[in-house]
């Protein structure tokens, strides 16, 4: 993309109804976008069908969720789960006997991990190994999916599967140094890029992150062809991150955090949305604005561009409504401590000139630097000691607000999608809530007073 597609309406569903069906390719795990969408999708009446990434036996084996796990996942879900493992990514797969790639990155030390190389050969057969059983179990799963859309009925797939990080210590030492480490313990993000356990990582990220949602769109082709032949509507969703516009100075401008290493395979994600369009499938990468979840809290200052939400809620006139929730927000700091004092720090952060260079849309997703990962980690870590609980943040109060309105955004938008890549950005995402939650006021307001009305 040369430059971000703005999402600039608010649509309604028009497709969706109840009967209908809403499979969640990815499971569903504590914080995430995913739950904003699976709340409309069973306000809209949907019967929720989930998958299952499966889990790893003490011989690493991949196996299905036992019966405790089932049932605590469909519960999570509000659905039916196919119980048929479809992990992605290939860090713990391997010729039988063989290392697999995570075993190979153990072995790295952090003396020697930018000198240490990889046999580019082999880990091409732990990734052949990995699609073949990927694409394996895919089948067998849309083989019973298929056996569950009644004719007549539209499907929703929803694609969540992200990440890769393989789980070896080495890696996590200088993650750890990248995206939270500042003076002496600051590390370049392309260092790790440049070597070899760089280069496997991106793989990795491209095959969870980005070549799932080709598998997914090219495993349900039957399901697609009979659903469409019977008149019925089929849609695919992807959730991506490529910065968002936010309100600095007054206006809406992009922005991004850095260093994001997985952008690599997001933007491979736009690409094989645009490819799915241009043969007539309705695929949309959505580029959704930072949140706080389980897995984007090691990228520390990802939450900072989420508190300038509170300007663009009162710029898309939120009324009463957005000042309620700048004032949830403000009783989250420190005695003495006020949201303008917060949002002051990241005015400052904004306008300094390290972060000049990081608001080019093109260059995206740059390296990390000194003076940037100083600025921007110490800016995130002032913040947090502004507030009363550690554990209890403006960011996780904000986050909540964004999952909502991307949920209805998305919805609405999926019934008649405008392209295949879009960016809800902080206005859009503004006006949503205001519309959801600002247009109630009037209507309370009229409620109470026909309540007195009535008594007197």
């Amino acid at each position: 993309m040369k430059n971000p597609v703005a999402l600039n309406r608010i649509a309604e569903n028009t497709v969706f109804r109840k009967g209908d069906v809403f499979v969640l390719f990815g499971e569903l795990f504590g914080r995430g976008y995913a739950t904003g969408l699976l709340d409309e999708a069973r306000r809209a009446g949907m019967e929720i069908v989930g998958i299952t990434v499966g889990r790893r036996d003490e011989n690493n084996a991949l196996r299905p969720l036992d019966a405790d796990e089932l049932a605590a996942a469909e519960e999570r879900l509000g659905g039916r789960i196919i119980n048929i493992p479809v992990m992605a990514g290939f860090d713990l797969d391997a010729p039988a006997g063989g290392p697999t790639p995570t075993d190979l990155l153990a072995a790295m030390t952090l003396e020697s991990w930018e000198r240490d190389t990889l046999d580019w050969d082999y880990i091409a057969q732990c990734r052949d190994i990995a699609t073949a059983r990927f694409t394996g179990a895919l089948s067998q799963v849309m083989a019973v999916l298929d056996g569950m859309i009644a004719d007549g009925r539209n499907v929703f797939f929803a694609h969540t599967m992200a990440g890769g990080i393989p789980k070896a210590k080495v890696f996590l030492v200088l993650a750890n140094r990248i995206y939270k480490g500042r003076g002496a313990r600051h590390m370049s993000s392309q260092a790790l890029l440049d070597s070899d356990m760089g280069k496997l990582i991106l793989q990795n990220f491209d095959e969870v992150s980005a070549i799932t949602f080709q598998h997914l769109i090219e495993a349900s082709a039957t399901i697609r062809a009979r659903v469409e032949a019977a008149g019925g509507q089929v849609r695919y969703t992807a959730y991506g991150y490529h910065g968002t516009a936010v309100l600095i100075d007054g206006s809406y401008r992009w922005q991004t955090y850095t260093n994001y290493t997985q952008g690599y395979a997001k933007m491979r994600l736009e690409g094989i949305a645009q490819e799915a369009w241009a043969s007539g499938i309705k695929a949309t990468v959505y580029n959704c604005p930072e949140i706080r979840t389980n897995s984007s809290d090691v990228f520390t200052g990802i939450e900072l561009p989420l508190i300038p939400l509170l300007l663009a809620l009162k710029k898309e006139d939120g009324g009463q409504w957005a000042d309620a929730q700048w004032q949830a927000c403000e009783q989250l700091l420190l005695d003495g401590v006020t949201m303008n004092d917060v949002i002051g720090k990241i005015t400052d952060m904004q306008a300094n000139a390290v972060m000049r260079p990081f608001y080019d849309f093109s260059a995206w997703p740059m390296a990390n630097s000194q003076a940037q990962s100083d600025l921007t980690i110490g800016t995130s870590n002032e913040i947090t000691q502004m507030h009363r609980d550690g554990k209890a943040l403006v960011s996780d109060h904000l986050s909540a607000l964004v999952v909502e309105a991307t949920g209805k955004l998305i919805f609405g938008e999926t019934s008649d999608p405008a392209g295949p890549v879009q960016w809800l950005n902080h206005d859009i995402v503004a006006r949503r809530l205001n519309a959801s939650h600002h247009a109630a006021e009037p209507r309370a307001a009229e409620a109470v007073k026909d309540a007195h009305l009535k008594v007197a």
